[in-house]
């Protein structure tokens, strides 16, 4: 049972990009931050404790957050909570907490999945990491059947397959949607991949539960990306502009298509910044290092694209989550500083704190004026906020 704690709290710890998959333990403890990190990660705290305080003051009496057909808003609540900077809430669960949790396990289905009505995959995916953040392994049981169930949820078009469809290998919001898309197949990856040490049944390997097929998702995330050569797709664009991005799903980008040259006719899906964060995640997720070609080109479209005044290509649409999977991208990948398209390169945890710092109201909350993605509702929006933070306190 200890061994399972621990990997159960090496695996939340990848949650927050602290602990590389093996769980092997730094040789030396670190080195003190400089003064200017001390003072801003002092900033940060405070800035997370004022977001817990404000969250744990819109609790229904029933014990979820914001809606209760969609557990997955609780689930990001109670991740917030539990991976607050002092460990005091993990050690310790509030009430309010521990109501949180009930309330989602209400949601666990006889197929495994941890959903109301439907959104089944992104429900249930964000749920188990917010499970898995508890370090208690009473929750391997549930754990374990919604892993089988986000498995069964990967797709395979063409039975018999006597083609291949640019979807297979990806995975849907597992309800009426029935197409993949990039955001969906990501959460879906994130919640297998910080349960892999689940995948091994009880009994020894004779008992393997059945996993993800990873080199097939691999190639669905592939074709989610403008980069030719990489992606067998022929929409896929080598034009400066978009080469490294991501877009939607294969075909098709929530930032629309541009004309590449006047006249031409030629045009090109143009990558955007929140799915690009998704798509690094997920490349992540599939155990790409830093020289794979798909991982290089996205973290150079990330670095020409950089901004934290709007989502590239969508705006003010979507802007929480992109700061939300930017933080946990850039920490997964073991990136400190981006390069920038002039070549200077920027502390993005130091750009980020700042900007959510000043972005945060009066009250310790965020929200966007912008309601695209559920966007207006701040429960959400400052679940994504205060996870970022999270983020980059544990990297300052």
């Amino acid at each position: 049972m200890e061994s399972t704690r621990i990997l159960l709290a090496v695996a939340a710890a990848l949650l927050v990009g602290l602990a590389p998959l093996s769980g092997q333990a730094a040789e030396e403890p670190p080195a003190a931050p400089p003064a200017g990190d001390l003072s801003l990660k002092l900033e940060v705290q405070h800035a997370i404790e004022r977001s817990l305080q404000w969250l744990a003051g819109q609790q229904n009496p029933a014990g979820y957050w914001s809606q209760p057909d969609h557990p997955a808003l609780t689930g990001l609540v109670v991740t917030a909570f539990l991976n607050e900077p002092t460990g005091a809430i993990r050690a310790n669960p509030p009430a309010g907490v521990k109501k949180g949790l009930s309330q989602m396990l209400s949601a666990v289905q006889p197929d495994g999945g941890i959903y109301v009505k439907d959104l089944a995959n992104y429900n249930t995916s964000v749920v188990m990491t917010a499970l898995v953040a508890t370090f208690d392994p009473a929750y391997e049981p549930i754990l374990r059947r919604a892993r089988s169930f986000l498995v069964g949820l990967q797709q395979d078009y063409d039975q018999p397959r006597e083609t291949d469809n640019p979807m297979d290998g990806g995975i849907g919001y597992g309800s009426s949607y029935t197409h993949s898309d990039l955001s969906n197949t990501m959460f879906a990856m994130e919640a297998l991949y910080y349960t892999k040490f689940l995948a091994r049944g009880q009994e020894g390997p004779a008992a393997e539960l059945k996993d993800l097929n990873w080199e097939a998702a691999l190639r669905f995330v592939s074709r989610c990306q403008n980069l030719p050569g990489m992606n067998d797709q022929p929409w896929a664009s080598d034009d400066p502009a978009n080469r490294g991005g991501f877009i939607y799903f294969p075909g098709d980008s929530k930032a629309g298509e541009e004309e590449l040259e006047a006249g031409s006719g030629r045009k090109a899906l143009r990558s955007y910044g929140s799915i690009s964060y998704a798509g690094l995640l997920s490349l992540v997720y599939a155990d790409l290092g830093p020289k794979d070609p798909r991982v290089r080109a996205v973290v150079e479209w990330l670095g020409k694209n950089f901004t934290l005044d709007e989502n590239p290509g969508m705006g003010a649409q979507g802007l929480y989550y992109y700061y939300h999977a930017m933080a946990k991208a850039l920490a997964a990948a073991g990136i400190d500083h981006l390069t920038l398209a002039d070549g200077s390169a920027v502390d993005w945890r130091r750009q980020l704190a700042v900007k959510l710092l000043d972005l945060q109201r009066g009250d310790g909350s965020w929200v966007n004026e912008n309601g695209r993605w559920w966007e207006k509702d701040p429960v959400l929006v400052t679940s994504y906020a205060a996870i970022a933070l999270e983020v980059i306190h544990r990297g300052l």
